[in-house]
């Protein structure tokens, strides 16, 4: 593959959307069990949802099956930006990086893996921050509005800052999760690649894997990155009565785990995990079969 081989960019690209689709109602209710239950929010301070299924259910019930694909929209273009840039930088780079050893890439290696991953994965989610704000209130429900028309409402009212909220922790939790999953799923296929060889069952085996891992890495970063996307804070720091600000990303854990305690760092960790893998299995198969028009 040669250096301005686009072809990985592409292929993460299509197979983060397909897997996209796949899982999203995973999504919602892991961001929904996220935001409820904060003591300095008065529009969340209620326990609505005892878990996973129970936000399912009663989501669907009360709302219709269709507010479990609300947000799904900015989703896709999150994913149309972000995994094309994610995936295609660490492939890209992991290359052109192992051309250059002494071993000319006969081998892998870990900590360069790592390291590719987690710059991908903290790039590509910084600069789909937008597109993660809007999917965030969708999901929860205060906004239901189009992609577009969301987005111009929350220029003129917050700013830059607003389609921008949250993207330090965001980009730290994609670049935990990337270099936990990247170089893990790379590693469990060669390893496994004797026993089942190149092939889907060794695909599936090896997502699983690195999908566990990243769900225990970010789980605490996602719970305030959701909780500081789905914050407002207007143009001339207006807040509604009763209502705080987090600071920024010291300042919600510390917030969260004062009136909480430290499980509220990993509320939503089910469907999260319950969703990465799933999702790592759709995405590394359509990737790896993507793979075979090379």
């Amino acid at each position: 593959m040669g250096d301005r081989d686009w072809r990985p960019f592409i292929y993460g690209g299509l197979a983060s959307i397909v897997a996209e689709f796949g899982t999203f109602p995973i999504d919602t209710t892991k961001t929904r069990l996220q935001i409820q239950g904060q003591k300095i929010d008065p529009r969340h301070v209620e326990l609505r949802y005892t878990g996973m299924v129970d936000c399912f259910i009663k989501t669907s019930q009360q709302e219709g099956v269709k507010a479990l694909y609300c947000g799904i929209w900015p989703a896709v273009l999150r994913q149309a930006t972000y995994g094309t840039i994610k995936f295609g930088t660490y492939y890209t780079l992991k290359g052109a990086i192992a051309r250059r050893r002494a071993d000319g890439g006969a081998h892998e290696h870990l900590p360069t893996n790592t390291c590719c991953a987690a710059f991908a994965g903290g790039l590509s989610s910084a600069i789909a921050n937008p597109t993660d704000v809007l999917k965030v209130r969708m999901q929860v429900g205060e906004e239901k509005r189009g992609v577009a028309r969301s987005l111009a409402a929350v220029w003129r009212a917050e700013g830059g800052r607003g389609l921008w909220r949250g993207a330090a922790a965001t980009a730290q939790r994609a670049a935990l999760i990337a270099a936990a999953e990247l170089p893990a799923y790379d590693a469990c296929k060669r390893r496994l690649r004797p026993a089942l060889g190149d092939a889907p069952l060794n695909h599936l085996a090896s997502s699983l894997a690195a999908s566990l891992g990243s769900a225990v890495a970010s789980t605490p970063l996602d719970v305030v990155r959701t909780r500081l996307m789905n914050q407002r804070r207007l143009k001339d720091n207006t807040l509604r009565p009763n209502e705080r600000i987090y600071k920024g990303i010291a300042d919600c854990f510390i917030q969260t785990f004062r009136n909480e305690g430290a499980l509220a760092l990993y509320k939503g960790f089910i469907p999260t995990w319950f969703r990465m893998g799933p999702w790592n299995v759709i995405f590394f198969l359509t990737y790896e079969q993507l793979k075979l028009f090379y």
